[in-house]
């Protein structure tokens, strides 16, 4: 036991060496390091330009051109070991993390350069994006339409690349705005029609590679658009009559004054879409007169992810520091007005007035792209656990 103990001892004793540094070899395999990650970013460009020859031979009538070019990028970087190896670089011990190094510097190479050479000023084979609303489809008589369209390019599109045809006739640029991506036009109607008048239109737009989209559509005028359908002007209502409007377009909410006083809502029916029921229970009526009735509709559109913004282009935010959305609004004023008796009841205008609450701005965010960073940055954090282990080890 005391024989092991001193062994022991005289083995601490001796002095640490530290293993002779090769500065040769070190220097050699540093420049071998350097040389295999240039060639690897010469072979992810010239790759790169490989791929967009195919992209643009394959023509964007092609679903699967991203799939089978990243396919071409895939199977030709298992020919970067040759190509070093044909450069006379020497990989006999070439590790999996200098490996991991040249391939990561060949696909990213590869995948920068490509979007690059697929995106303008280089190349442009994208239509103009458009999403475009009437508001409403379905006016009265005497009132206005508007055509708002949200257009987007990844080229830009100015305002004399749009052109908006009505009835088979041009109407003139200064007749329209397009301000920070919306298309805005507004029609009016004539008040002498009977019956219904159609408008047919047609916008089109072209952006600078000559790539062009076009919507067309069309909205009416008409004198049923709003119209009483329970009881009939002139009836005598109670407080529990139902009074019925019918409202032929898609609408946000629809409301009346009774002589011109104070806005009340109606309630949609819940079988009936199209038409909207109140009662002279609510505030605003009054038992035993004769009320005039005026009846309106309120028109709401938002576009996705389309937000107010200042002069300078900053988006508006509320105090709660929220982005504000931006709402295209239009009504729809009934041009009839309609006369009631009320009966000369006391539970008559005792309810207050229905609520109804406003539409939620279309919001979305980018779908998978925070995924997309978690699995990135889990990666990288494996790889870094992996090197420290390996350093402790040695």
């Amino acid at each position: 036991m005391a024989k092991r103990r001193k062994e022991k001892d005289e083995e601490e004793e001796k002095p640490f060496k530290l293993p002779k540094f090769d500065e040769e070899a070190f220097l050699k395999r540093e420049r071998r390091n350097i040389k295999a990650t240039f060639i690897s970013f010469l072979f992810g460009f010239l790759m790169a330009l490989i791929c967009f020859g195919f992209w643009a031979l394959m023509g964007r009538e092609n679903a699967l051109r991203w799939e089978l070019v990243l396919l071409v990028a895939v199977v030709d970087a298992a020919f970067l070991k040759y190509i070093l190896i044909r450069f006379g670089l020497d990989l006999t011990d070439f590790q999996r993390k200098n490996w991991f190094g040249s391939f990561a510097t060949y696909f990213v190479t590869w995948l920068i350069v490509l979007i690059v050479l697929v995106n303008p000023p280089f190349y442009d084979d994208e239509d103009p994006r458009m999403e475009i609303v009437v508001l409403p489809e379905m006016q009265e008589r005497g009132g206005d339409v508007l055509i708002v369209a949200k257009i987007t390019d990844n080229s830009g599109i100015e305002k004399q690349d749009i052109s908006l045809t009505l009835d088979g006739n041009p109407v003139p640029n200064s007749n329209f705005d397009y301000i920070d991506n919306i298309f805005y036009y507004s029609y009016n109607g004539s008040n002498n029609i009977t019956g219904e008048e159609i408008h047919n239109y047609v916008l089109n737009v072209k952006d600078n590679s000559g790539n062009s989209k076009s919507e067309e559509g069309s909205f009416t005028f008409s004198e049923e658009t709003i119209n009483l359908a329970l009881p009939t002007s002139g009836d005598l209502v109670k407080a529990a009559s139902d009074i019925k409007f019918r409202v032929k377009t898609d609408v946000w909410r629809v409301y009346y004054k009774v002589d011109n006083g104070k806005q009340i809502n109606a309630s949609q029916q819940s079988d009936r879409a199209d038409f909207y029921i109140t009662s002279p229970e609510y505030v605003g009526w009054s038992p035993g007169d004769n009320k005039t009735v005026n009846v309106s509709a309120e028109i709401r559109y938002n576009f996705e992810n389309d937000f107010l913004k200042d002069e300078k282009g900053n988006i508006v935010v509320d105090k709660n520091n929220n982005a504000i959305s931006r709402w295209f609004v239009n009504y729809i004023n009934d041009t009839t007005t309609y006369h009631f008796d009320v009966a000369d009841e006391s539970s008559i205008g005792d309810e207050l007035a229905i609520v109804i609450a406003r539409p939620k701005a279309r919001t979305v965010a980018a779908p998978g792209f925070e995924i997309l960073v978690f699995l990135i940055s889990l990666a990288v954090a494996v790889l870094i656990l992996k090197n420290k282990k390996k350093n402790r080890k040695n």
